[in-house]
């Protein structure tokens, strides 16, 4: 079999995939780019703050998407929603400082558990404002999630500033959710990555001034590392929610604190305690079933109401 049968081979397979099933596949890539930028972050964050980390990750990753957005000229980026891209730029911006900051103060595994409240954000956001209806089984795959999350985080995460301002950064990513599924409609994910770099730039680079200290070459480095993995993850999560409904898809960025652990075992030697192995497996077994539950009904992709 040559090259091109291959290829069209694995195009019909992902073709009969469901739509919401190819946004969980698309999600559990990001997860797993999510996982590695935040390891380079915990790195970054013992001599630089985490203002001027998001700035500098917000302005390598515009230079890493700007080819991929100007390869058919400027007129592509053409839209009719600025304000839409404007808005989300500033949520973006406001989870993106919240979680770095949640990052660098408190232990890797807290932060990145903290931020997984924020299915229970997106379900009543994706309810207000997407118009999505939301089934007792998806609630309940959803909910047990959480329970996951909780179990493993038990009395480790203590609610002082950074775990406030995570919490925070949780609302703010499940905001951004609902911004990407409506930018979606009109919207290529080229365009909307173009304009968040742009505006997030722009807005970042104000609180970055005040606490800017010269990034060594090994910074440098580590930011042009966590630019490929951050844009690489942002274009998954942008391509999860435009094909799939966002509350089938959220479910999926669970297996992130898989990953997390896993890295956290390789290169920081934190080994994961009972509680969060069981946390863990009660993550993935609703990530499962709904995955499978999709498969079995072969939903055709939804139409996203206009807005």
């Amino acid at each position: 079999m040559n090259v091109g049968a291959r290829s069209a081979a694995w195009l019909k397979l992902w073709d009969g995939i469901p739509a919401n099933g190819q946004g969980a596949l698309w999600m559990l890539l990001g997860g797993l780019l999510f996982s590695c930028m935040s390891m380079g972050i915990k790195f970054l964050g013992e001599g630089m703050d985490s203002f001027q980390i998001a700035f500098l990750r917000t302005v390598f990753g515009f230079i890493v998407i700007l080819p991929f957005a100007l390869r058919h000229g400027v007129g592509a980026l053409r839209t009719n929603v600025i304000k839409l891209h404007i808005a989300r730029a500033f949520v973006g911006i406001s989870a993106m400082l919240s979680i770095f900051y949640a990052i660098t103060h408190l232990p890797l595994a807290d932060a990145v558990a903290l931020t997984f409240t924020r299915p229970l954000f997106l379900i009543l956001l994706a309810v207000l404002f997407l118009g999505e209806k939301v089934r007792w089984r998806r609630w309940s795959a959803t909910v047990a999630g959480f329970l996951g999350v909780l179990v493993m985080v038990q009395s480790q995460a203590h609610f002082e500033l950074a775990s406030v301002v995570a919490l925070f950064g949780a609302l703010m990513v499940a905001s951004v959710s609902v911004f990407l599924k409506k930018l979606s409609v009109t919207e290529a994910p080229t365009t909307m990555m173009f304009y968040f770099g742009l505006f997030a730039s722009i807005v970042s680079a104000i609180p970055a001034a005040v606490v800017w200290v010269p990034p060594s070459l090994e910074d440098l480095a580590i930011l042009v590392f966590l630019a490929c993995f951050g844009s690489g993850a942002n274009f998954c999560a942008i391509r999860a929610f435009s094909v799939g409904e966002a509350t089938a898809v959220a479910p999926f960025d669970y297996t992130r604190l898989i990953f997390s652990g896993i890295l956290g075992y390789l290169v920081f030697a934190e080994i994961p305690n009972p509680e969060m192995v069981f946390g863990a497996g009660i993550i993935v077994a609703s990530s499962l079933y709904i995955i499978r539950r999709e498969a079995g009904l072969g939903k055709k992709k939804p139409i996203v109401p206009e807005s």
